[in-house]
């Protein structure tokens, strides 16, 4: 027999009983009862470890006999339409075909007031609800949906829940600095539950890699029998009445499913209102529970056990590649290193990206993972950042070559940075200053921004445009929540960050006055240090470089000064400025060369250009870029002077 039927048959033979009683009780009061007997208990089982849900639901909420026929009488009008027509004769009312409490103490075996209490289990934890009549004795007693579902065996979530709790699968396997942290908490687990603790530890997880989180917590969880349900955080309710309904329902749907809770309190943002609700919630919760963070915070009176969570190692991300890749990744011809290198992907992320492959030549997989890797490490840093689509290529850059050859030596400790840092041993010698970082200094339209989408392109990685106006903040200490957010999100797949404007955070650091100045220079230090860690491409640019504080240039590890093109270099970006099925009659770059704008604007120009001739149906000629140049002068308030077009109008 299966555990359903079994357990259909012990619900079914329980309401019987509770029936029986009330048949009693409506006998009394007709006068017709015989020798009162105590009703025999209902045979119980066990399959495969289960007992009935209705057994398992007392010892889970430490239900006496007269509660759980409280409940039974409760639940009997859904379940046995016998039920209605008893209560309303016991009633002597058929208008009230309903249980009672009254009902209740008069029926049932071994009846105490206590058990409709408020702090009593039927009502703190909602197993029965209170509904019409007068006064506790005499309102309708009815179990709640998710209880009846749970009594026949069906396992759904309560439908207030279910749109904000998911459950969270068991790990097929952990990698092994991940199943240690899970044997650690599961063994914490297992001894408090030895020691008769009131409630066991919390877990506090705190990290950047969430997934793993849920891995570890799963797996520990099934260590001491229980499953696994996530909540994110940020549903707290953060008054205390309404939080106080909540925990309970949140409370009792652990206990039905027999499950840990996982709050991912990853992204919270914690103004005073949302600390309070969280440092409640985990006082209040009296389940296992696992709170994933990105940081240690200050969690109220309940007992914490902190564990660090990390991404796989190295060596773990490549077993874990091979594993997934299988025979493909021989076929990958050592390219794996340099996935290993520019990516930090969890188990779960490497699997999915490797599931994406198909077969194909040697040749089309590498650069078909690369993409798989990029787009798994891209959604955090897009909802923080614009992604700049790179098309810039070496060719479409004019610069002199001295700085054409530093933007060639970025990319290459880009590219052989696990060479020389991991196999060659400079990683091991200090942790400082291994990341690659850059500043870009020049006016406008320098070509600073168009550099960074070369070395996107040439790196094949993602490129970032950081608006630092909506980073620094004046409330003190956001600048730097804002850019650990913008970093933690970039770490996974090393992506190219350019923050525009530097000079608007980093200006010359100021003497130390008050607090503002004080929290300022906190900032910039902030920045440093995350900039000097970070395993992917920083690039600031500025326009004034004077105004940079010298402490702040010698750490940075390449500073690229774009200058104003002179005549010849603009004459190379007129060449380049039309696309080869731009239709174009009589241009000439020498001429338009006599412009002095930056590379910026002589793109400006030429696009207006197409435009102007497009409307007419003509190729662009040097009449349109006369008119587009007069445009664009203007908007940038400069004279066009008779030296710069008197040869061409």
């Amino acid at each position: 027999m299966s555990w359903y039927a079994a357990n259909d048959r012990h619900l079914d033979a329980s309401l019987a009983r509770v029936r029986r009683r009330l048949e009693r009780q409506v006998a009394r009061l007709s006068g017709a009862v015989g020798e009162e007997r105590a009703e025999p208990a209902v045979e119980s089982f066990e399959i495969d470890g289960h007992p009935p849900a209705l057994e398992a639901l007392g010892a889970t909420f430490g239900l006496s006999a007269f509660e759980r026929d409280v409940l039974l009488l409760a639940a009997g009008p859904d379940l046995d339409p016998r039920f209605g027509g008893l209560c309303a004769a016991a009633h002597g009312d058929p208008g009230r075909p309903w249980p009672t409490f009254a009902l209740a103490l008069s029926a049932l075996e071994e009846p105490f007031w206590g058990a409709l209490a408020p702090q009593a289990a039927l009502r703190h934890w909602r197993l029965i609800e209170l509904g019409a009549g007068e006064g506790l004795l005499y309102a309708s007693l009815r179990a709640d949906e998710r209880v009846l579902h749970h009594l026949r065996g069906l396992e759904v979530l309560d439908e207030r829940l279910a749109p904000l709790v998911e459950r969270v699968p068991v790990p097929a396997a952990l990698v092994p600095s991940q199943a240690r942290l899970a044997e650690r908490l599961a063994t914490a687990w297992a001894r408090a539950a030895e020691e008769q603790a009131e409630r066991l530890p919390a877990a506090e997880l705190a990290g950047l890699e969430i997934e793993g989180k849920r891995e570890i917590a799963a797996a520990a969880a099934r260590a001491i029998g229980l499953s696994l349900v996530e909540l994110p955080a940020a549903v707290l309710p953060t008054t205390a009445g309404e939080a106080d309904g909540f925990v309970r329902l949140l409370g009792r749907e652990a206990a039905l499913l027999r499950a840990a809770l996982f709050l991912d309190a990853m992204d919270l943002d914690l103004d005073a209102a949302r600390e309070a609700a969280l440092v409640r919630f985990v006082d209040s919760f009296r389940g296992v529970l696992v709170i994933a963070v990105r940081e240690r915070r200050r969690l109220g009176r309940r007992t914490v056990l902190p564990l660090d969570v990390e991404r796989p190692t190295t060596p773990e991300q490549e077993a874990l590649w091979r594993a997934a890749l299988g025979g493909t990744a021989e076929r990958l011809n050592g390219r794996l290193g340099a996935l290993l290198s520019q990516f930090d992907l969890g188990a779960g992320a490497i699997r999915s990206a490797a599931a994406e492959i198909a077969a194909g030549e040697a040749d089309e997989l590498a650069p078909a993972l690369w993409d798989a890797c990029l787009r798994r490490a891209r959604p955090r840093l897009e909802a923080l950042a614009p992604r700049i689509r790179a098309a810039a290529t070496w060719d479409d850059l004019v610069l002199p070559e001295p700085q054409r050859q530093i933007l060639a030596q970025i990319a290459v400790h880009v590219r052989r940075r696990s060479t020389v840092y991991d196999d060659w041993g400079f990683a091991a010698r200090s942790s400082r200053g291994l990341g690659v970082s850059a500043l870009f200094s020049g006016p406008s339209g320098t070509g600073k921004t168009m550099a960074a989408e070369v070395l996107a392109n040439e790196l094949g990685l993602d490129l970032f445009r950081i608006d630092l106006s909506s980073v620094v903040s004046k409330y003190i200490g956001e600048t730097e929540k804002n850019l650990r957010r913008v970093f933690d999100a970039a770490e996974e797949g090393g992506a190219i960050l350019l923050f525009d404007e530097a000079d608007a955070l980093f200006g010359k650091r100021s003497e130390v006055k008050d607090s503002h100045d004080r929290y300022a220079n906190i900032e910039v230090g902030y920045l440093l240090q995350r900039m000097e860690g970070y395993r992917g491409l920083a690039i600031l640019t500025t326009n004034l470089k004077d105004s940079l504080d010298p402490a702040f240039l010698r750490r940075l590890r390449f500073v690229v000064q774009f200058p104003f093109p002179d005549a010849a270099q603009r004459e190379e970006i007129w060449r380049r400025a039309f696309p080869r099925e731009t239709p174009v009659a009589g241009l000439d770059p020498r001429l338009l060369a006599r412009l002095g704008v930056a590379g910026g604007n002589i793109r400006n120009i030429a696009l207006n250009a197409a435009f102007l001739a497009a409307d007419e149906g003509a190729p662009v000629g040097m009449g349109h870029l006369l008119r587009a140049a007069r445009s664009e002068y203007a908007k940038i308030e400069k004279p066009l002077t008779v030296a710069e077009i008197g040869d061409w109008e």
